[in-house]
C-alpha cells in the first residue's frame, strides 16, 4: 500500500512556506487553500485562479510523481447565487489557471460540491462538460449525503465523509469507481480496495482547526493507513 494518503485543501496556516511543507508530508502533496488569506471557496470565486499558496505550490511539486488540486463546482457556485453560465465559467477558469504550468507526472482534481443534493438534477452533472477538457484524474468531494449519480459518472474517485455516510449501502455502490475515505477513525472504513484514497471528513477550516491540530491529523491518517497494512 503506498501512496494513499492526502487531504481536502483548507489549512489553519497563514504561513505559505509551513502549509505547503506540511502538505509535501502527504502521500500525495495536496494544494493548500488557507482561509485566514482570503482563500475560501465563496472568496477565491470572485477571483478564479488566485490562490495564496499556488505560485509556491507549483515550484515546490515539479517532477513530483502525482499531486492534488481541488476547486469549487459549478453546482456549489449555483447555491451561493451565481447563473448557471457564470458558474461554469468560474470553475473552468480557475480549474485552467491551476493546471497551468503545474508540472506533476500525473495530477488529480476534486471538484468540491459539498451541496450537490441541493441543486436540481439536471444540474448535478455540470461539471462533467468541464472535466472532459483536462486529460488529468478526476473526483467529485462532497462533505454531505453522497447522491448516486456520482456512481453513474465518469468520475474515477467519489471523496465523501465516511464518518457520517456508509457509501457501501448505496445500490450503485463502487461502479467502477475508487473511493477516497473522509476519516475520524478506522472504523469509517468499510471496504478498502487497492486505488482507495485516505483523507480527512472535509477541509480544515479555521477556527474549527488550529495549527497544532494538523500533526494530529496527519498521524492519524497515518495510523489508519498502517492499521490496513495489518
Amino acid at each position: 500500500m503506498n501512496k494513499i494518503i492526502t487531504q481536502i485543501g483548507s489549512l489553519p496556516y497563514e504561513n505559505i512556506k509551513e502549509a505547503i511543507e506540511y502538505s509535501l508530508r502527504h502521500d500525495i502533496p495536496f494544494l493548500p487553500e488557507l482561509p485566514r488569506l482570503g482563500d475560501s471557496m465563496q472568496e477565491y470565486a470572485k477571483s478564479p485562479g488566485k490562490l495564496s499558496c499556488l505560485d509556491d505550490f507549483k515550484k515546490a511539486v515539479s517532477g513530483y510523481d502525482i499531486v492534488k488540486i481541488q476547486c469549487i463546482g459549478p453546482a456549489s457556485l449555483l447555491l451561493l447565487g451565481y447563473e448557471r453560465k457564470e458558474a461554469y465559467g468560474i470553475t473552468k477558469k480557475h480549474l485552467t489557471d491551476l493546471i497551468n504550468n503545474l508540472n506533476a507526472k500525473s495530477i488529480l482534481a476534486f471538484i468540491d460540491e459539498p451541496g450537490l443534493k441541493l441543486v436540481s438534477p439536471e444540474d448535478r452533472n455540470l461539471y462533467t462538460g468541464i472535466i472532459k477538457d483536462f486529460d488529468i484524474l478526476w473526483g467529485v468531494h462532497m462533505c454531505g449525503e453522497p447522491d448516486d449519480c456520482l456512481f453513474d459518472s465518469s468520475l474515477e474517485i467519489i471523496s465523501f465523509d465516511a464518518s457520517k455516510y456508509d457509501i457501501t449501502r448505496y445500490g450503485s455502490y463502487r461502479s467502477g469507481k475508487r473511493i477516497s475515505w473522509g476519516i475520524e477513525r478506522r472504523e469509517n472504513i468499510k471496504e478498502f480496495r487497492r486505488g482507495d484514497l485516505l483523507t480527512l471528513p472535509c477541509g480544515m477550516n479555521p477556527p474549527k482547526y488550529k495549527i497544532e491540530d494538523c500533526e494530529k491529523e496527519l498521524k492519524k491518517l497515518r495510523d489508519v493507513k498502517n492499521s490496513l497494512n495489518e
